[in-house]
């Protein structure tokens, strides 16, 4: 049997995994007699920690909350878990890297000298992927207003902005009136905070970026949640991102080519796509898009010969760009031009 006080941080570290915990349980995991976990859940008590008993046929024990909660303890597992979560919070785009750094050096200053130093030799550098565009944070502030309308399930309010300046021309209003949606999932995406919401005034799903949202305040009207078309949420935005509104989860445009690449060179700039080495420098890439040319100027990109296998929308979109770039070198004439 291990010693009293080894016994204790096991049995505080169980009652903080999870809720409630049914006494044959907890003495089972700790290999004692339920005399003698009882024992040690009055020990505990009187340490200062809240465990509430829990009535029932089969009996148990729950920590509970409050201001008077003694500090937390972590087994080795926890602590190396909670200093990976902290070091690549830079990379959630929630806003919160400084402040993810003060809980990493606060947390590791109380902590024991072993769990100190398993810490401090895990040092994890989080690098976000390169973007065409910086990603915009997203307040803290916003991130928590959002959270607590999905969960109280009540209905939200707020500005949004487009993310582009209005074009010369648009008889849009310049002040554009609340959205009105109810809140479903909030969720994250290649880098960026997104809601996913029941659009109320369009009568349709929505996936709002929260950069852009601006909330306002009191939240409106309690509301049954609907279901979510997809499996789940993140069947959901998957397909939403792929350009299908159904369950198919396919871009509408999607073609094969063969690249006089390696497939090495093709892979890190290529998120979702399928590659196949084909040789030393040669690979397959099966890729979609929303539109045949967009998926041609992607393929363009590779600065390589490309084999187009299908579809035939595919081949006519490069012919098309073929016409627009040589027409913009002043390869063509006026009247041949795309």
């Amino acid at each position: 049997m291990p010693k009293t006080s080894a016994r204790l941080l096991s049995l505080l570290s169980l009652l903080q995994a999870r809720r409630d915990w049914p006494g044959a349980m907890l003495a089972e995991r700790l290999e004692v007699s339920p005399r003698t976990m009882r024992r040690d859940i009055d020990r505990l008590r009187e340490l200062g920690y809240p465990i509430l008993a829990i009535k029932g046929p089969d009996g148990g024990y729950r920590l509970g909350a409050g201001t008077e909660l003694p500090p937390l303890l972590f087994d080795d597992e926890q602590a190396v878990a909670l200093a990976v979560a902290l070091q690549t919070a830079v990379i959630s785009g929630a806003g919160i890297e400084e402040a993810a750094a003060r809980a990493l050096n606060t947390v590791r200053q109380v902590m024991p000298a072993r769990l100190r130093h398993r810490i401090d030799t895990l040092q994890v550098t989080a690098v976000e992927r390169p973007a065409a565009r910086a990603t915009p944070g997203v307040g803290i502030g916003v991130l928590m207003t959002l959270s607590a309308a999905v969960h109280a399930r009540e209905v939200l309010r707020f500005d949004y902005s487009p993310g582009f300046p209005p074009r010369d021309g648009d008889d849009a209003p310049a002040t554009p009136p609340p959205r009105r949606v109810q809140p479903h999932h909030l969720v994250t995406w290649g880098g960026r905070w997104y809601l996913v919401a029941w659009d109320l005034d369009r009568g349709d799903w929505r996936t709002f970026r929260a950069d852009r949202i601006t909330p306002r305040t009191p939240n409106g009207p309690r509301f049954a949640r609907r279901q979510l078309p997809g499996k789940n949420v993140a069947a959901f935005v998957t397909s939403r991102f792929q350009g299908s509104s159904g369950d198919s989860g396919g871009w509408p445009c999607r073609g094969e080519v063969i690249l006089d690449l390696p497939a090495a060179a093709v892979y890190p700039y290529t998120r979702e796509g399928i590659i196949e080495e084909l040789g030393p420098n040669r690979c397959r890439l099966i890729l979609g898009a929303w539109s045949w040319a967009g998926l041609a100027a992607t393929i363009g990109r590779f600065d390589a010969d490309i084999e187009v296998i299908g579809p035939g929308e595919l081949k006519a979109a490069f012919a098309q760009l073929a016409r627009r770039y040589a027409s913009a070198a002043g390869g063509l004439p006026a009247g041949e031009r795309a």
